[in-house]
C-alpha cells in the first residue's frame, strides 16, 4: 500500500463521519503521535467541558460476528452448535471444534481483511488504519524475551496454543470455504496461520467487549470489563481504538443500545490528548496485550508467588526430612490448595474523573496476600501436627511465616540475573543504547524488583514490631493473573 500515513487517517476519518449515527467533535483531531510511539491518537483541539460527548459510533459500524457478512454466508460456522463459550475442541476432529467469541472474531476480522484486500469489505478504510506489525512479546525473539528475566510474563504470552487454535480450527475453516476466504488459496499455510497471528494481537490490543452494560459478574465500579475466556461479544469498535490510554485519563467510553459514546470526564485543555482506560493493569499485562508500558501504570505493577517456591522454602527453613515432608502432604487436601498468589500494592481507586487521588492516598504496600497468609498458616499448623516440637506455639508460627516468606522474596529476587540498582540505571540510558523492546521489557523488570523490595521492607518492619511479618490482609485481586 503506497498511501502515506495521513492520506489513511484523512480517508477513515471521512469513511467515518459519514457512517449513519456517527458523530466527531470538531473540537477533536486525529493526530500522528508516532514521534511519541503512540501511533495515532486523538487530540483537543480547543478547550473541553466535562460531559461533552467526543463521538459516536453505531453499533451496526463495529466489526463483530453480528455484522459481518461471514456468518450469513457460512452459518453452520456459527450456529449454536458451532459457537462455545469455552472454545473446547474436539482432539478427534479439530475442524469441527466450537468457536468461541475470541477464534470467531479472529475469523471475522481475517475474512473482512481479505475482503478488504479484494475492495470487497465496507470496512476497508477502517482496515487500512489499523497495524500490521505489534510490539507485544507475541512477535518478540528469545534473545528479546530473556530481557524481561523472571518475569511471569513470558510463561503467559501463550503464543504455542494461539498456533494450536489456529492451525486446528481456523486454517481447516478457512481451506474448507476458499470461495468465502477471498484470496486465501493464493496463501500458504503458514502466510495464512501469520495473517491469523495479526488478527489476534489486534483483537488483543483494540477490540472491545460489547456487553458490560449488563453488569457483568466481572465488571468492576469504574465499570470497566475485561474478558478473554470467550464468554462476551466481543467487537471492533473504529474510532474508539484510535484512542490511546493510560492510568489516568479523561474519557469514557459509553454502552448504548443503538451507539456508544465517548465523552469528556473532566476538563480538557487544547493541546491535550483524549486518553481512554483499559483497566488497572501492571505494566507486564499492559505490555503482553498491546505493546507499551507507561510510567502511571508502575503502581499497578504486581509479582507472582508460587506455591512451589512457598512449599520448598518452608522446608528449607524447618529443616523438614523427606519423611517428615511426606507425612505433611498425607494432612493437607492437596486439591484445596491455590498454586500461586499475588504481591501487589494497595491502590486508591481513580476519582470520577479519572485522576489518582490526591496524596495522602498513594499506592503502597501495606500486608501480604490474605490468601497467602492463611494457606501458610494451614501449612504450618499441619506441620506441627507431624512434628509438634518445630512449632509449639503461636509466637512460633508467626515467626516462622515471615521467616519463610522472606525467603521466598529473596529467592524470587536472586532469580533476576540483574539488580534493582543495576537496571535504574540502565532505565537512565538513551534510546540510542536502548531499543524499544528492551526499555520495555526492563520498565516491567524494575516494576517488579521495585514491589519485591517493598515487601522484604514491610516484612523488616513487620518483624522489627514484633509482628512476625503477618501483617493484615489484603484482598487478593485475581483478575490480574488472566
Amino acid at each position: 500500500m503506497n498511501d502515506s500515513f495521513d492520506e489513511l487517517t484523512a480517508r477513515f476519518l471521512s469513511w467515518f463521519k459519514q457512517l449513519p449515527g456517527a458523530t466527531f467533535s470538531d473540537a477533536i483531531a486525529i493526530q500522528d503521535l508516532r514521534s511519541r510511539k503512540a501511533g495515532r491518537g486523538i487530540i483537543a483541539l480547543q478547550d473541553i467541558a466535562p460531559d461533552t460527548v467526543l463521538f459516536t459510533i453505531p453499533r451496526r459500524s463495529i466489526i463483530n460476528v453480528e455484522t459481518s457478512a461471514l456468518r450469513a454466508r457460512l452459518p453452520a460456522l456459527f450456529s449454536d452448535e458451532g459457537v462455545s463459550s469455552h472454545g473446547a475442541a474436539d482432539d478427534d476432529d479439530p475442524s469441527s471444534s466450537q468457536l468461541d467469541s475470541w477464534s470467531a472474531l479472529i475469523l471475522v476480522l481475517l475474512y473482512e481483511h481479505l475482503q478488504g484486500a479484494a475492495g470487497d469489505s465496507a470496512w476497508k478504510p477502517y482496515l487500512d488504519v489499523l497495524p500490521d506489525t505489534f510490539a507485544t512479546p507475541m512477535f518478540w525473539t528469545p534473545e528479546e524475551l530473556a530481557a524481561l528475566q523472571a518475569s511471569a510474563t513470558v510463561g503467559k504470552i501463550g503464543r504455542e496454543s494461539a498456533e494450536n487454535m489456529f492451525r486446528g480450527i481456523l486454517l481447516p475453516a478457512v481451506r474448507a470455504h476458499a470461495d468465502v476466504f477471498a484470496g486465501s488459496a493464493a496463501l500458504s499455510d503458514e502466510q495464512l496461520v501469520a495473517l491469523a497471528h495479526r488478527m489476534g494481537s489486534t483483537i488483543m490490543a483494540y477490540a472491545f467487549d460489547l456487553e458490560n452494560d449488563e453488569g457483568d459478574e466481572d465488571e468492576d465500579e469504574d465499570g470497566w470489563v475485561e474478558d478473554r475466556d470467550g464468554k462476551a461479544m466481543m467487537g471492533m469498535v473504529p474510532m474508539a481504538d484510535i484512542l490511546n490510554a493510560d492510568a489516568e485519563f479523561n474519557a469514557h467510553v459509553n454502552h448504548g443500545d443503538d451507539e456508544l459514546t465517548v465523552t469528556a470526564l473532566r476538563p480538557i485543555k487544547a493541546g491535550e490528548e483524549i486518553l481512554n482506560y483499559y483497566g488497572p493493569h501492571p505494566n507486564a499485562e499492559l505490555l503482553r496485550r498491546y505493546g507499551y508500558v507507561t510510567e502511571r501504570h508502575a503502581r499497578y505493577d504486581v509479582v507472582e508467588v508460587p506455591w512451589t517456591a512457598v512449599e520448598a522454602a518452608a522446608a528449607s527453613t524447618l529443616g523438614l526430612a523427606p519423611d517428615a515432608w511426606a507425612k505433611v502432604r498425607g494432612v493437607l487436601d492437596e486439591d484445596e490448595l491455590e498454586d500461586t498468589f499475588v504481591l501487589e500494592r494497595d491502590c486508591p481507586e481513580v476519582t470520577p474523573e479519572g485522576t489518582f487521588p490526591a496524596a495522602p492516598a498513594a499506592a503502597q504496600f501495606v500486608a501480604l496476600p490474605g490468601d497467602l497468609q492463611e494457606q501458610l498458616k494451614e501449612f504450618l499448623k499441619a506441620v506441627r501436627a507431624v512434628d509438634p516440637g518445630l512449632i509449639p506455639d503461636k509466637r512460633k508460627r508467626d515467626e516462622l511465616q515471615g521467616a519463610i516468606v522472606a525467603r521466598v522474596l529473596a529467592q524470587l529476587e536472586a532469580q533476576y540475573p540483574t539488580t534493582l540498582a543495576q537496571d535504574e540505571q540502565l532505565l537512565l540510558a538513551s534510546d540510542a543504547v536502548l531499543g524499544d523492546k528492551e526499555r520495555m521489557a526492563l520498565v516491567v523488570r524494575v516494576g517488579e524488583k521495585r514491589l519485591l523490595q517493598e515487601a522484604r521492607q514491610f516484612l523488616e518492619a513487620a518483624a522489627q514490631r514484633g509482628g512476625g511479618g503477618d501483617g493484615t490482609a489484603s484482598p487478593v485481586k485475581k483478575a490480574r493473573l488472566e
